[in-house]
């Protein structure tokens, strides 16, 4: 059995830390490096339910994509919930690892794992890592379909391939307008507009997108924009994650047990259309 250092070890050479955003926190926030692993659990959050999951798995290490702690912390005291969920991770001597913005950018990342689930052809990087001589890794991806599909089409193959979440999938633009070329990224995605229309797309697929910039997107360009649920973009990279270290695991002879939560930890719970509402 691998030890913790040698697993994240091995999850560090996936997701260098010093590929993370300056602004983000990275890394193992609980383990000992000495202690055995057996199991391991992905998941996109580190909440109480997760981590009770992970209890209840027998995980020894939990991989999340969203820190914990993302601006710091003065307290882990078990009065707070993060605080509780430090002290339910060491309590059963389970790890916390935490890939965030340097598996968005990771090849494969985040964007390539949502373009996967909906069956898109990655072209390349929307906007490429300067420091990969490759041109793969980058934040979003630039993707084709197989055949064209009109905007209505696309966001019910969305729907129907990305986990169920009360949102679905929001649609701005001509629900008819055909398809050929998309970008797609995982998690909030409106920062990345004039990359967009700088790669002559015909649609965006992303998360959090706020009415100011998806009103001016379509206001300038027939660009379609396509919203689904942040926890629902980024929730097929834990399975491609999972992959990755099943793989590693075999090589060193392992036999690491690896496991994805089905959990939805999306924060909204139900969703009530307003009567006469478009479809």
């Amino acid at each position: 059995m691998p030890r913790l250092s040698e697993v994240i070890a091995a999850l560090e050479n996936l997701w260098p830390a010093e590929r993370a955003e300056s602004w983000d926190a990275v890394g193992t926030v609980v383990g000992d490096p000495d202690q055995e692993v057996t199991r391991v659990l992905f998941a996109v959050d580190p909440v109480q339910e997760i981590v009770d999951e992970a209890v209840k798995l027998d995980a020894d290490l939990l991989v999340t994509h969203h820190p914990l702690y993302l601006r710091g912390t003065t307290t882990v005291a078990a009065s707070h919930f993060k605080g509780r969920v430090v002290h339910t991770l060491i309590k059963n001597d389970i790890a916390l690892h935490v890939a965030h913005t340097n598996a968005d950018t990771a090849d494969p990342g985040v964007s390539d794992a949502l373009a996967g689930a909906l069956d898109l052809r990655v072209v390349r990087p929307l906007v490429p890592d300067p420091a990969d001589p490759s041109g793969r890794r980058g934040l979003g991806r630039i993707c084709e379909l197989d055949h064209p599909v009109t905007v209505r089409e696309l966001a019910a193959r969305a729907a129907a391939r990305l986990p169920a979440t009360a949102q679905g999938i929001r649609v701005a633009g001509d629900p008819e307008t055909t398809v050929r070329t998309i970008a797609v990224s995982g998690g909030s995605g409106d920062s990345l507009f004039d990359a967009v229309r700088a790669s002559g797309v015909d649609a965006f697929l992303t998360a959090d997108l706020r009415h100011h910039p998806a009103s001016e997107a379509v206001s300038h360009t027939p660009l379609a924009l396509l919203d689904a649920a942040h926890w629902a973009t980024e929730w097929p990279w834990c399975e491609q994650a999972a992959a990755q270290l099943d793989e590693i695991s075999d090589r060193h002879g392992w036999n690491l047990r690896v496991h994805v939560s089905k959990t939805v930890t999306d924060p909204w719970t139900s969703h009530s259309p307003s009567p006469g509402a478009p479809n």
